[in-house]
């Protein structure tokens, strides 16, 4: 194991996790390798939507805040071993069209030399929960 991967902690995953609920694109992408890959816990193939490289990591990852504005990963848990970890959260946002989504949810991690090469994300299937009363 390289000593780069021991450096990975849950440290490293709440800032990772810290930075989505930034929305800070450019902090996300500082922790991703050149050659990463996000899947996608929705989309139209099996592992959801495949994003490869950067530049198609960077648009997955902008693509998750403009369907989901307000988008927030909660009540973070994260867990690492060796050259993989896991993260554990609720999400919950609202979509353009008012109607708000809550559910759980984790990401699998694969690092190689202290930075994320793929980011496998999943979430429970709930229907949304109805739009904000005013």
């Amino acid at each position: 194991m390289s000593k780069l991967i021991a450096e990975v902690t849950t440290a490293f995953l709440q800032a990772f996790a810290d930075a989505w609920n930034r929305h800070d694109v450019d902090a996300l992408m500082s922790f991703m390798s050149d050659d990463c890959v996000f899947e996608a816990s929705a989309g139209p193939d099996i592992c959801g939507t495949r994003y490869e490289g950067r530049e198609a990591v960077r648009a997955g990852f902008a693509e998750v805040w403009a369907t989901f504005p307000d988008a927030h990963w909660g009540n973070a848990r994260h867990f690492v071993h060796g050259d993989r970890g896991v993260s554990e959260w609720t999400f919950t946002g609202t979509r353009a069209d008012g109607t708000r989504v809550e559910v759980h949810g984790c990401d699998l991690f694969t690092f190689r030399d202290g930075k994320i090469v793929l980011k496998n994300s999943y979430r429970k299937n709930r229907p949304p929960l109805g739009r904000p009363k005013h």
